[in-house]
């Protein structure tokens, strides 16, 4: 195999922190915690210090990464800003990260507080990011919360699979003042034909909303033995639906080290979108600079 060009700088769009004596995460406490092992398969490992930033950062070595965006890790205490108080003081010991992915329940009375009360925490917060894309997206309290967001000039990390992508896609056509942001690749959870060309058909739907943009991550959660040459086709249609000038890469760690080392996952995105003949100033912007440019980072 050819030797790697790791010389384009890494933006990591898409990692996550935790320290499990700091905060309670529901998923990372319980193992038996549903739909998790179907999922992941045994995920012993990252119940553990992993993800804690002294030990998390490290992952990066050789990889050139030069920044990095935080995604709620599915927080279960009372009060979701606490993980974005830590975060802030994280940034300001490590440097990373740079951006915050913050959870918040817009749907709640006081959504609108708590998304004040995040920004006033820490001036790294980009975006929201909620559990689902709700069932019902034309309640009026997700109306009203979507509208928080573009008031805050926050962004909505879309969290949807097959089946709901075009829903998101309608909000997002309906609301073009909120920047969307696909996480997962719309999150595959099958690996066959017939749900490949769903998947496929949705994402291009989607992508005809021109001011959304999707982060190409998480793979290894539903191809817990995953190859370059059996992530290549999600990634080049990605890369086919939205253009090479809104596409990022993100890794989903420290949940996809049970599959691969970080420099596995991110020379497998090199590889990739090199060997497809993407010219550098392509591989420059989906490796770093839509990150920048999406986060203002």
């Amino acid at each position: 195999m050819t030797d790697v060009d790791r010389s384009i700088p890494f933006v990591e769009t898409h990692h996550h922190l935790w320290e499990l004596d700091r905060f309670h995460y529901d998923w990372l406490t319980d193992p038996g915690w549903p739909g998790h092992n179907a999922l992941l398969g045994d995920y012993k490992m990252i119940r553990s210090t992993i993800g804690a930033p002294w030990r998390f950062f490290k992952e990066f070595y050789g990889a050139n990464v030069i920044k990095s965006v935080h995604v709620e890790a599915a927080y279960a205490g009372p009060d979701p800003v606490e993980e974005t108080t830590w975060l802030e003081q994280v940034a300001h010991e490590h440097g990373m990260p740079n951006a915050i992915v913050a959870f918040c329940d817009i749907e709640q009375d006081n959504g609108e507080a708590e998304l004040d009360r995040h920004l006033e925490a820490s001036d790294r917060v980009r975006g929201i990011r909620i559990r689902a894309h709700p069932d019902d997206p034309e309640t009026a309290a997700f109306k009203r919360g979507y509208k928080a967001l573009s008031d805050r000039n926050l962004s909505y990390e879309l969290n949807a699979s097959p089946g709901k992508l075009l829903s998101g896609r309608d909000v997002a056509a309906a609301n073009p003042d909120v920047q969307v942001i696909l996480g997962h690749a719309g999150f595959p959870v099958q690996r066959d034909d017939e749900y490949f060309a769903l998947w496929k058909s949705e994402i291009s739907e989607f992508a005809e909303v021109e001011h959304v943009a999707a982060k190409v991550s998480g793979f290894g959660m539903a191809d817990n033995r995953w190859t370059i040459d059996s992530i290549r086709p999600w990634v080049l249609h990605m890369i086919d639906a939205f253009g090479p000038d809104r596409i990022m890469f993100g890794t989903n760690w420290p949940v996809d080290i049970l599959y691969a080392t970080y420099l596995e996952q991110t020379d497998a995105y090199r590889r990739i979108i090199a060997g497809a003949g993407f010219s550098r100033a392509d591989q420059e912007n989906m490796l770093y600079r839509n990150a920048e440019r999406y986060y203002r980072i």
